[in-house]
């Protein structure tokens, strides 16, 4: 998957994640969930879009490990919609597995720009 089309993989998914918070209930519980998701969700990829945007490798795999925090975050708080009842998990199941992939895209990514960082400085000595 080239730039391009993670940029949109990840903006269809902060999409999806609005969707979902606007389905939850009116509860006080659903809000502040619902808060948090909408926030880490619609991060991960503002914070992709800033890492193509880096100037360096380094500032590169650092960026990119935010946006990996903010998938994995989407993830858990997808969980915790359904551990609490708050939609149903057929509701959830689809968009939970699309965190867990971003997630491991993203960390997949960060390993390797930070591995051939490390091979760099390493022939440079």
């Amino acid at each position: 998957m080239n730039e391009t089309e993670f940029k949109a993989r990840t903006k269809e998914f902060a999409l999806r994640v609005l969707k979902l918070v606007d389905a939850l209930p009116r509860k006080r519980s659903a809000d502040v969930i619902g808060g948090q998701l909408g926030r880490a969700g619609t991060s991960v990829g503002a914070n992709y879009r800033a890492a193509c945007r880096a100037r360096s490798k380094a500032e590169f795999a650092a960026k990119l490990g935010i946006a990996e925090e903010e998938a994995d975050e989407s993830a858990w708080w997808l969980e915790l919609i359904g551990d609490h009842g708050l939609l149903s998990t057929e509701r959830i199941t689809d968009l939970h597995d699309e965190a867990v992939e971003i997630t491991r895209m993203l960390a997949s990514s960060r390993i390797t720009v930070r591995a051939n960082l490390a091979a760099e400085k390493q022939s440079l000595r």
